[in-house]
């Protein structure tokens, strides 16, 4: 089986690209084939028209929350809403954003996906830090235009099936909550590179395999070495695919009371285990 875990960014660029690690899943061991990294979305458009059979594992919010959905007044389906939103501007996201959290009092401006608050995510709705809103401006409808099965969220192209990926959650599992990465040059540090260098070991370690019953095989790529993390993030949104696939008789691996409308993020720690 073809696995693709991608760290997304809301503006590509050569210096910030999106990156992708294509991978092999054979029964439970999961290879690193190949790396790309692409300047444009359109690349990345490409990459979810291939044809399958393929598993992708995508680092951005696919959803936003029902609470935000329904004050909003946007429409009451995630295709419906994520239509919605692909007929604005980037600005004009950005002021309906905007304007809903100033009308709303401290503590009621941003709100969680049940899945964000299992996982320790934060708010699609965050447009500032890790714009992760702009993600899923970018990212949400581009799955929609491409027809690709969303397990939970929307039935598309059953061979060709993405799920929500947060490598935040893994690497907290597994190395607790170090930081391992930082895009600016002047403040990273040899603290930096030893969490990736830990991180990478668990994940391709029994700790890794003991978690997403996974095995991975990595070895041959630069993947650790990243300050920025992002060659790093797409193995670990390969795991988190690879475990969703292997999971897929049990609703691939999603929570019993997983909100269609809100999506989930594919990890153990989405059932709130270990939040």
């Amino acid at each position: 089986m073809r696995i693709y875990g991608v760290d997304f960014t809301s503006r590509p660029t050569k210096q910030k690209p999106i990156t992708c690690l294509a991978c092999s899943l054979n029964r439970s061991t999961l290879v690193a084939r190949s790396l790309h990294e692409w300047a444009d979305f359109e690349s990345f458009e490409h990459l979810l028209r291939e044809p399958g059979p393929w598993i992708a594992g995508l680092d951005f919010p696919f959803g936003q929350s029902r609470t935000f959905i329904e004050n909003i007044e946007w429409p009451d389906t995630w295709s419906g809403y994520v239509r919605h939103v692909a007929g604005l501007e980037r600005a004009s996201f950005r002021r309906e954003l905007d304007g809903y959290r100033a009308g709303r009092a401290a503590g009621d401006k941003e709100h969680r996906r049940a899945t964000d608050r299992a996982t320790g995510a934060v708010s699609s709705q965050k447009l500032y830090g890790t714009p992760v809103g702009l993600m899923f401006f970018e990212g949400a409808p581009r799955l929609l235009s491409a027809g690709v099965t969303i397990p939970h969220v929307r039935q598309g192209d059953p061979d060709r099936v993405v799920v929500e990926a947060y490598p935040g959650v893994l690497a907290r599992a597994l190395i607790g909550r170090r930081s391992y990465k930082q895009d600016t040059r002047a403040k990273q540090s040899q603290a930096h590179a030893e969490a990736r260098r830990d991180l990478f070991e668990a994940v391709t370690g029994e700790a890794g395999r003991k978690r997403y019953g996974v095995r991975v095989q990595a070895r041959d790529l630069d993947l650790a070495h990243d300050p920025g993390g992002d060659r790093l993030d797409a193995l670990l949104c390969a795991v988190q695919a690879a475990w969703a696939w292997l999971s897929r008789a049990n609703g691939f691996g999603a929570p019993a009371d997983v909100d269609s409308l809100e999506g989930w993020i594919a990890d153990p720690g989405a059932h709130g285990a270990d939040a």
